[in-house]
């Protein structure tokens, strides 16, 4: 079986249901996917387990793919969706654990990493907002178009502009990195 374009494999899923053009689908875009929330989260195995959730939401939502967009913009949208859902879901769980009188495992231990697992991306990131990150992971890492990512995330294509812009002006600023066109 030859596989075609992503939005004829989104047609074969939703008409019959057809698991291996949904597979297919994974195949194609799963690293990007897993990548993107890994940059979000800063944590492999968190990364991995939301893109699993991405997909079986993508699977149930695949009938609201319109084709207007690419597939990976819709498919990243799913992607931030879900970071955010568990963002607030262990922000949740985390207070209540405090009001029963708990520390929360995750709130306890530091982030420690390995100086050498920290590559540079990750460094000019970490001075980023949540949101931040994400438009730049969106824009630079997977290659959205500003349409794509205002797609994505709900934005105006105006504000995700301005986002990329102060992200960039915030990592020139902590690094003390030169802007070679203006100087």
């Amino acid at each position: 079986m030859t596989w075609g374009e992503d939005h004829e494999l989104v047609a074969r899923i939703v008409a019959v249901q057809d698991t291996r053009a949904f597979g297919e689908l994974i195949r194609r875009h799963q690293s990007h996917v897993r990548n993107f929330l890994r940059k979000l989260s800063g944590d492999m195995s968190a990364a991995d387990d939301l893109a699993q959730d991405c997909f079986m939401r993508a699977w149930d939502k695949l009938h609201t793919y319109s084709g207007s967009g690419t597939f990976i913009g819709w498919l990243l949208k799913i992607a931030y969706t879900t970071f955010l859902q568990s963002k607030r879901k262990s922000k949740r769980y985390a207070e209540i654990l405090e009001q029963v009188g708990h520390v929360s495992e995750a709130e306890s231990r530091t982030y420690a990493v390995q100086a050498d697992e920290v590559t540079d991306l990750d460094k000019f990131l970490a001075v980023l907002s949540e949101e931040e990150r994400a438009i730049m992971v969106m824009s630079y890492a997977c290659g959205l178009s500003h349409r794509e990512i205002s797609e994505a995330t709900s934005m105006p294509v105006g504000s995700v502009k301005s986002v990329i812009f102060r992200g960039k002006e915030k990592i020139r600023t902590s690094f003390d990195i030169k802007d070679h066109q203006h100087g």
